[in-house]
């Protein structure tokens, strides 16, 4: 069995709910959630939006790989709503990012694990370092916590 961590989030529709609809698909479609952070807002990352993001992170064991991962996640983003609206970044119902799947580095022309991006975004580092602070990014040999500088704009929500 693996473990992938995933990051889940959206900003538009009913957030919670939307995140809670997720947390159901991924245990149907990529396996059982062994972890779950608690639920953060931030600011839209990378573009102006009308609407704040609520994030967090799971970690689910699976028996998929890591490219039916990432198939699945797509799928899943697809029946919760998504539109993609071509290059750049925008509003969503939901975005699952894979962040890392086991230990694994992979460079592939359509996936890139640990996610390329995951150190530079405080809406995905908070709600990991919350579940592994001691989590060692495979490629910059670093620690979650010491990836981790805290932003004032995040606020932690609780998790019914």
């Amino acid at each position: 069995m693996n473990n992938v961590t995933l990051s889940i989030g959206g900003n538009l529709g009913n957030r919670m709910e939307n995140i809670r609809r997720a947390l159901d698909y991924i245990e149907e479609r990529i396996g059982k959630i062994k972890q779950r952070s608690s639920v953060y807002e931030s600011e839209p990352w990378g573009f102006e939006a009308e609407h704040r993001f609520l994030n967090a992170v799971v970690v689910a064991e699976t028996a998929l790989s890591p490219e039916v991962v990432l198939r699945e996640a797509q799928e899943i983003e697809n029946i919760m709503g998504r539109i993609r609206s071509g290059s750049g970044y925008s509003s969503r119902t939901m975005d699952i990012d894979i962040l890392f799947f086991n230990d694994d580095i992979i460079n592939t022309p359509t996936l890139t694990v640990p996610h390329p991006r995951l150190h530079e975004r405080h809406f995905v580092l908070l709600p990991l370092a919350e579940i592994m602070p001691d989590r060692v990014h495979p490629v910059l040999r670093e620690s979650v916590k010491d990836l981790l500088a805290i932003p004032l704009d995040v606020l932690s929500l609780s998790i019914p």
